[in-house]
């Protein structure tokens, strides 16, 4: 029997992210603090991402008020799936009380760029802290004109620097076929969801036809999903986003029992959720550099957050 604190969260972006699926102003989330009877605690975050097929806060924030003031480990273990972002908070809080975790692995990272020319500006900042690799969102403006700083960008970036793009499913067919083809040319690592979830087999043929890589992200944001899409036939890139897959322990028997290409990505949440995702990463040893660097998106540490978070 554990004793349970949760505090709600609201942290603005220092810019808002622009995606297809609009503007992003702030991540909302979760802190959760389970204490055992001898005063050790474990910590996790529920830092849910909707449109990636996870539920809302106002979900999650039930689940925390069901749960409060004890919890079990049972009762945990029993949270349903449809509730991922809660089932891996609520577990990696568990697992930090009852296993000795090791601390995160330094992986490489790749830094976030924001939409549009500003990531002309934005690599080299990342460049000088050590980023060798750059994700960059498109889908959100004028396709010709994305197309247009995409070049100049390749041409910007050193030679030994990889290029990936994420289309948040804001692609049709036709602008899809057109955005592959140069990227082909461009040697791009791969094309993050171009198409809508609801396009799968599409997904499918794509991942067919052109030579740079399809990665799967809203398509497969939970263990679910992502088995669902292992089965119709997918055996492309799955970006995992650990924080709102579900549980951890289904997770990695997923990713070992099929060998899968995986990407671990941040969901933009503090460290507590980073680092839980960043030990499930180091365990399933990934080729890919991890999506978490994303820690210039916000104006204060993480340290600083948290800790005026809790003490208030």
């Amino acid at each position: 029997m554990y004793q349970l604190e949760f505090r709600s969260y609201r942290r603005p972006f220092r810019q808002p992210l622009i995606t297809s699926h609009g503007l992003w102003a702030a991540r909302e989330g979760i802190i959760v603090r389970l204490t055992a009877s001898d005063g050790r605690m474990g910590w996790g975050e529920i830092a849910p991402l909707p449109d990636f097929g996870s539920e809302r806060l106002e979900a999650a924030l039930l689940c925390c008020d069901r749960l409060f003031p004890t919890v079990t480990p049972e009762a945990i273990l029993e949270i349903p799936e449809n509730l991922p972002a809660c089932t891996f908070a609520f577990v990696s809080a568990l697992t930090e009380l009852t296993v000795a975790l090791p601390p995160p692995l330094d992986l490489p990272q790749s830094g976030l760029l924001p939409a549009g020319e500003a990531a002309l500006e934005a690599w080299p900042l990342l460049w000088a802290e050590g980023k060798r690799t750059f994700k960059w969102k498109i889908a959100v403006g004028a396709w010709r004109d994305e197309l247009a700083v995409l070049e100049t960008l390749r041409d910007a970036l050193p030679d030994e620097a990889a290029l990936r793009l994420d289309a948040n499913g804001g692609l049709t067919w036709d602008i899809a076929c057109e955005w592959l083809t140069v990227c082909d040319r461009l040697n791009i690592e791969y094309v993050e969801q171009p198409l809508p979830v609801d396009y799968f087999d599409d997904l499918l043929r794509l991942s067919d036809r052109f030579q740079t890589p399809i990665a799967l992200d809203e398509s497969a944001g939970t263990v679910q999903q992502m088995e669902s899409c292992y089965r119709r036939g997918w055996r492309g890139i799955f970006v995992i986003k650990p924080a709102i897959a579900g549980c951890p322990v289904r997770l990695r028997e997923f990713c070992q029992t099929h060998d899968i290409d995986a990407v671990f990505s941040s969901v933009l949440g503090t460290s507590i959720a980073r680092e839980a995702g960043l030990r499930l990463a180091a365990d399933l040893a990934p080729n890919r550099a991890a999506g978490f660097g994303v820690e210039q998106w916000f104006r204060e540490s993480d340290r600083e957050f948290l800790d005026t978070l809790w003490r208030d």
